[in-house]
């Protein structure tokens, strides 16, 4: 039985392509770069930015690092709400809730834009802790974000903790942590990617995911 469960953000809680992509694309026209197809765009969601823009747009450390002023810009004001809750997930941590589950929030997108988010979309109210990346940062890959969420919890919240994510990087960076993660299909990585990374189980659907948290 999972007592704590920590979520992911993006592609796990809400669909943000529309605005990821659009701010990523901002950036690279900014930098004078071409701008890819949706489809490539579309593997900028979820891993941390700085990641991204070297592996799935050719820049260097310090391109990236540039970029990430120019993605705020577009992002901030505009994209962080071109973003939509996907249908079920109120229902479903109302419910984990009422069970008196500890519900933490561990993303790679910055905290204070996790925050606006999900005080925008009315799901703050759920969560106990809210652990995002840094600004400047210092703290952007998923096991870090991860192990900063456990060192804000009582220490017997880690022994019956579970990540839940959408990608790879979330069942490594649980994996690192000494947590299992349950993967998400309705998101952004495939199954194979989720069970190949070793999630201990894959939901379909929001519905199946309810019945993995509670059983």
């Amino acid at each position: 039985m999972y007592d704590t469960i920590l979520f992911d953000l993006d592609g796990t809680l809400t669909d943000p392509g529309p605005g990821i992509t659009n701010a990523v694309a901002h950036s690279l026209r900014r930098l004078g770069r071409p701008v890819p197809p949706r489809a490539e765009l579309d593997k900028f969601i979820g891993p941390p930015l700085l990641h991204s823009y070297r592996v799935y747009a050719g820049l260097t450390e310090a391109e990236a690092r540039a970029a990430i002023p120019l993605y705020r810009e577009y992002f901030v004001p505009t994209g962080m709400f071109e973003n939509e809750v996907y249908p079920g997930i109120p229902a479903l941590l109302a419910a984990l809730r009422a069970a008196g589950k500890t519900l933490v929030l561990a993303t790679s997108k910055p905290e204070p834009f996790a925050v606006r988010i999900l005080e925008h979309f009315d799901l703050a109210r759920y969560f106990d802790l809210v652990a995002g990346s840094t600004l400047d940062e210092t703290r952007t890959e998923k096991a870090e974000v991860i192990e900063y969420a456990l060192t804000q919890l009582p220490a017997a919240a880690r022994a019956s903790a579970v990540m839940v994510g959408d990608r790879d990087y979330d069942v490594r960076g649980a994996a690192q942590n000494g947590l299992p993660c349950v993967g998400v299909a309705f998101g952004y990585g495939t199954r194979q990617e989720l069970r190949s990374a070793g999630a201990v189980a894959v939901a379909d659907t929001v519905a199946t995911l309810q019945s993995i948290l509670l059983e």
